[in-house]
């Protein structure tokens, strides 16, 4: 049966092209972002991360229109990797949600042109009792950027929309800052894998950050077998825990090998019942300990192209996990 190529249409050309083009356009404003921080933008970054990491309240995110969503985002970012956030609309700002924002807390707005007359009374809210204003515009003397405590100031940004109004590359560019404020302020606190699974139990991610010792098989459902056992027993053993593997000890409970289905196959013909575990074991095992994240085991696993790990507390076995544990779990 012959294979057909289809040819793309010049209609699928054209949105090819366009597409490339958006995505050029994107990379450039990143490039000049990239640029910028190295120089004014970059030092106040610092400052901001800063005073964001010294707010004893919460980062208030704010912006109207594109930015507004940008700004959505950027606050959930930074909750969810240690920051408190809250996104406040600033349309609903003067009519209650002024409420949401303390004197401890700390404002992010966001407005390209620095002159969304929406952040008024936010601005002047903050003004009126003390709380610091970090500003994401592309203008320093817009009115965002004269009434920010720190101005953070985006280079020129080529729109990728061809009538040049569409925000595009300037969310991005918008997007970016956000993104580089809340990893910064992550390492800053020493934000681990533990504090990150905290905040994202649910779905995939959070299955791929459950631990070893949640998924683990443990007591007498691990397969273990001291060495000097005889291999007739040994297979008994594999054959009852149904993990297709064995665990061989020493004479101080350490593990000191496997014993897999590949290597019962191997001394088929080397009178296999009548041996003991350690002439039949491979040494070295591949191991894994109870507090490292399942997303971790999954990658030793597929990297030595085994289906099991053993769970090591130092060298004593602890655990058993198997693939079908994460198939189970979401984590694959």
């Amino acid at each position: 049966m012959s294979v057909v190529e289809l040819r793309p249409s010049p209609a699928d050309r054209d949105a090819i092209a366009s597409a490339i083009r958006t995505i050029q356009a994107e990379t450039v404003a990143l490039g000049a972002l990239e640029k910028a921080l190295n120089g004014p933008l970059g030092r106040n970054v610092a400052r901001a991360v800063e005073r964001m990491a010294a707010c004893e309240g919460r980062i208030i995110v704010t912006g109207m229109g594109k930015s507004g969503h940008i700004s959505a985002k950027i606050s959930a970012t930074l909750a969810s990797t240690g920051t408190p956030a809250q996104f406040v609309h600033p349309a609903e700002a003067s009519h209650g949600d002024l409420g949401m924002i303390t004197a401890k807390d700390v404002v992010l707005a966001l407005s390209w042109s620095g002159e969304s007359k929406e952040l008024a009374p936010i601005l002047a809210y903050a003004k009126r009792f003390g709380v610091a204003v970090i500003a994401i515009t592309s203008r320093a003397k817009s009115a965002l950027g004269r009434a920010a405590d720190v101005p953070l100031i985006l280079p020129a940004s080529k729109e990728a929309c061809p009538l040049g109004l569409a925000p595009t590359s300037s969310a991005i560019q918008q997007l970016a800052i956000g993104d580089a404020l809340a990893v910064a302020l992550l390492e800053r606190r020493g934000f681990t894998s533990d504090d990150f699974h905290v905040f994202h139990p649910g779905g995939r991610l959070g299955a791929r950050l459950q631990f070893v010792r949640d998924l683990m098989h443990e007591g007498a459902e691990v397969p273990l077998a001291p060495r000097g056992t005889r291999m007739s027993d040994a297979i008994l053993a594999m054959t009852n825990k149904g993990f297709g593997i064995l665990g061989v000890t020493d004479e101080n409970g350490g593990l000191c090998g496997v014993i897999t289905d590949g290597d019962l196959r191997r001394h088929l013909h080397d009178g296999l019942l009548a041996l003991t575990v350690e002439s039949v074991m491979s040494g070295a095992p591949k191991t894994i300990e109870p507090g490292v994240v399942a997303s971790a085991a999954l990658d030793v696993m597929n990297g030595a192209k085994i289906s099991a790990l053993f769970v090591v507390d130092g060298k004593r076995p602890v655990g058993i996990l198997h693939m079908h544990d994460l198939l189970r779990a979401g984590v694959v």
